[in-house]
């Protein structure tokens, strides 16, 4: 049987206070540090909260496609996807939100969180149109926090190291994942032979 840590001090007593660089690092506003480490991240993993649960939600576009509005405010396009609308119906109900956003070939992570809402204004949508296309919805988040990570975790990893890839064939496709899912009545071999074009077609 599993021994749980119950209470905050049992936790704090194990690993003590963090260093002045953990604390230190904390802002309240968006600094031009971390406003230059935003706008060099082509990928972040938006989380929310709602009545279902968490959800955890990878983002990715060009970088910079998040936009900094401002020193307080974030906003990302909501590109085409599975139309689940899990993170957009959870911000509609509890706008808590926090961002995760990743460089390629950096170890620096940065971390923001804060509070967001749903928009579908014509215009602000406009503003994020990419090839004639623009996107049914856009999240406007406030920071409340953002401090960077440090890199011990993309060290351990070794995310960026292509000599540590996975091989795609050892791997299940998500046409495999639906057939099993499914008992063969959607997905297949035929699903990932076309899952390029589609993608292509439906990008933004």
């Amino acid at each position: 049987m599993v021994t749980a840590i119950e209470t905050v001090e049992q936790l704090e007593a194990i690993y003590g206070q963090p260093g002045e660089a953990a604390t230190i690092k904390v802002a309240y506003r968006i600094t031009p540090a971390y406003r230059a480490l935003i706008e060099s991240s082509p990928f972040a993993i938006l989380a929310t909260c709602g009545e279902e649960g968490l959800d955890c939600s990878p983002r990715g576009d060009l970088p910079g496609f998040v936009r900094v509005q401002d020193d307080l405010t974030l906003i990302l396009p909501d590109r085409r996807g599975n139309n689940r609308i899990d993170s957009l119906r959870n911000l509609i109900r509890d706008p808590r939100a926090a961002l995760l956003f990743l460089i390629p070939g950096s170890g620096t992570t940065v971390r923001v969180n804060g509070r967001a809402l749903v928009s579908a204004d014509p215009e602000l949508l406009a503003s994020f149109g990419v090839e004639g296309k623009t996107p049914r919805s856009v999240i406007v988040m406030t920071v409340q926090e953002i401090y960077f990570q440090c890199a011990r975790a993309i060290i351990r990893s070794h995310l960026w190291d292509p000599s540590r890839h996975v091989d795609l064939k050892s791997l299940p496709t998500p046409g495999e994942i639906l057939a099993e899912m499914s008992k063969d009545r959607v997905g297949g071999e035929e699903y990932d032979k076309a899952w390029l074009e589609r993608a292509r077609q439906t990008m933004w």
